[in-house]
């Protein structure tokens, strides 16, 4: 979601804040470069707010913007907002500007922001609200009179309490109320509205990045897609630190392909803004992030804000290398605007997006309008375990993984005893298991006293007998966990002044195992686990994946059915990756360069490198590669079954 509802009132980005002073809108001296090719592998659209189209009658403004914009990046597409906070667009100005893109062969939409005016926070309409709910019917129909294609923008929610709401809303939740309220809205305000006036008329919804939190604002995964001819997502992560989201640069990926199984086919790209990021690269990795989950389109936000300078930022010690985004090597003299870092970020990922097959990963079980343990998927994906997410529990998938979401689900541990009888494996969190003691004591006695010890070193072992040592780290507080022995085993544990934390626990039951990964209070300190933790964690997670990885936290492993995989880094230092592949590989061959990577002599590989617990390697090719910080490099696999 935009954090600001009025867009051009101030700075878009905080590096365009620090330094715009003494910048033009385009940045003076910029080298001269040729006009950017159209991407093959998905489309690229950008989005235009009313206040801009408003902009858009000075004809100078508009040709000169655009010529700025298209010299940087090979736009497809945009859509032309009519209505944002009480300020809406004249019919004949927004005909107008259709003809002026059309006229130059770019697609064209429409878009409505169904925002109120407020004093600074987000506010919706007032839905019981006779006079609100007649607007947004008007909205809507001005808007289908004008194109066939409409997008809502991420304010089409509820967050109202006005005397009208609570006497609706009765002895409800608010979820429900809202849940219930927001259907209708959408189903006769919006798409029966628009349809009334354009029979032809496809209405698309934007579902934004918080998705945790989505059934407490009225947006219904469960019944909005099928309201909606299609929805589209919202990618921007922006900075994991200052904003106030605090959301995981891996959600940029994680979150297309949820909601890909949200609705499949139907889900028509990835949304990305250019605020509140530190340093420049954070806005390229957003973009490739979105590409790399195989969304079709991107669309970037917002046309006025694609013109501002685009400043190199806090880059720290890795301003100097070849990193993935080449800044210093691509714009040696000048600063480019972020229309260019648009186009270089997403020609750089166009070819490599080509290569990959259909992405895979760890079948993770969220169900529709679920809460707990809120982007817990998003860190695991952060410390190198691919994660699928599905809105259905996965049958299909040897090894599910549950967290404190799934409790939302009546059936589940119906489900989770059918998995391991058929012979799969289920993870659950302690979140999990907190939520559903009693349920999860039919499988296995476990206990939750309430403990947290500061472990400090940790182990790992498989069966009985001393542990192997994984690492030490600074005292890191995490939950207890009771079992009983012989019945159930810890495969991962950490150690307080010698005494034991499970991190990881296995217990068979029928033809499959349940494992109990703990989870720390504090999500961020999965990344100050030892490098050999997590390494044993993704080998027993991920083991049944095609490659895993040996690396520190904050580097993420992307899998696709084709053999090929991605190793994206996030830290601000280079890493050395080891990467066993499953098979026969004899090298990997690099997307970008075509560089081949040797199979590397080994020792026999540690028993938690085999499959799904099971002790006993199995036939595992090793390479080991060099990734810069907030980079990615792209491989296949050669000589693969």
């Amino acid at each position: 979601m935009r954090r600001f509802l009025r867009t051009g009132m101030v700075c878009g980005t905080l590096l365009a804040c620090i330094l715009a002073v003494g910048f033009a809108s385009k940045a003076a001296g910029q080298e001269a470069v040729a006009a950017p090719a159209a991407n093959k592998n998905f489309k690229v659209a950008v989005y235009i707010p009313v206040n801009i189209v408003e902009r858009m009658s000075n004809r100078q403004y508009l040709e000169s913007t655009w010529k700025q914009i298209s010299a940087g990046v090979k736009v497809n597409k945009v859509y032309i907002e009519t209505y944002r906070s009480r300020e809406m667009a004249s019919g004949r100005l927004i005909e107008s500007v259709k003809k002026f893109f059309l006229d130059r062969g770019v697609e064209v939409a429409g878009g409505i922001a169904y925002s109120d005016l407020s004093p600074g926070q987000f506010r919706s309409f007032v839905y019981t609200n006779a006079a609100d709910r007649a607007y947004v019917e008007h909205v809507a129909e001005f808007t289908a009179k004008h194109f066939n294609e409409i997008i809502l923008d991420d304010f089409f929610f509820d967050n109202t309490k006005e005397p009208s709401d609570i006497a609706a809303k009765g002895n409800q939740s608010w979820s429900q109320f809202r849940l219930k309220l927001m259907d209708e809205v959408a189903r006769d305000l919006v798409v029966g509205a628009a349809r009334k006036v354009n029979p032809k008329v496809k209405v698309i919804i934007k579902f934004p990045n918080w998705y945790p939190s989505f059934q407490g604002n009225g947006y219904d995964l469960a019944v909005e897609p099928s309201i909606f001819n299609g929805i589209y997502t919202g990618t921007e992560t922006r900075d994991p630190v200052i904003t106030d989201q605090q959301l995981q640069q891996y959600e940029s990926y994680e979150i297309i392909r949820y909601f890909d199984n949200v609705a499949p086919g139907r889900n028509g790209g990835g949304w990305v803004d250019t605020f509140s990021i530190r340093y420049v690269d954070r806005y390229a990795e957003q973009l490739w992030d979105t590409m790399l989950a195989k969304a079709p389109q991107i669309m970037l936000f917002e046309y006025s804000n694609l013109l501002q300078p685009a400043v190199a930022g806090d880059r720290g010690g890795w301003a100097n290398m070849q990193t993935s985004f080449d800044y210093q090597a691509w714009w040696p003299h000048s600063t480019p605007d972020f229309a260019a870092v648009a186009g270089k970020a997403l020609n750089e990922i166009d070819p490599i997006v080509g290569k990959l097959g259909n992405p895979i990963g760890v079948a993770v079980y969220r169900p529709l309008n679920s809460t707990g343990e809120d982007f817990l998927p998003d860190y695991l994906g952060e410390i190198g375990i691919p994660i699928e997410m599905y809105p259905y529990f996965p049958t299909q998938a040897k090894t599910v993984l549950l967290t404190a979401a799934a409790a939302h689900d009546a059936q589940i541990l119906a489900k989770i005893k059918a998995h391991l009888m058929a012979g799969g494996n289920v993870v659950i969190t302690t979140g999990l298991l907190r939520k559903i003691p009693e349920q999860i004591a039919q499988i296995c006695e476990l206990r939750m006293p309430g403990n947290q010890l500061l472990t400090t070193e940790y182990w790992g072992a498989y069966g009985a007998g001393n542990g192997a040592s994984l690492g030490a780290s600074e005292p890191l507080m995490v939950p207890e966990v009771d079992y009983i022995t012989n019945d159930a085993w810890p495969l991962v544990r950490g150690t307080a002044n010698g005494r034991g934390a499970p991190l990881l626990l296995m217990d068979r039951y029928g033809n499959g195992i349940l494992y109990v990964l703990t989870i720390p209070d504090n999500f961020n300190d999965l990344y100050r686990l030892p490098q050999g933790v997590l390494t044993a964690l993704r080998s027993y997670i991920g083991g049944d994946l095609p490659e895993t990885m040996d690396a520190p936290s904050q580097v993420s492993l992307m899998e696709y059915g084709n053999h090929t995989f991605v190793v994206q880094s996030f830290r601000n230092t280079p890493v050395t990756v080891t990467i066993a592949v499953k098979g026969d590989a004899q090298a990997l061959r690099n997307l970008a360069t075509g560089q081949m990577v040797e199979q590397i002599a080994s020792p026999p590989i540690p028993h938690h490198w085999g499959d799904s617990g099971v002790p006993g390697a199995l036939q595992r090719a090793i390479f080991r590669v060099k990734v810069l910080p907030h980079s990615f490099d792209a491989f296949a696999a050669a000589g693969t079954p």
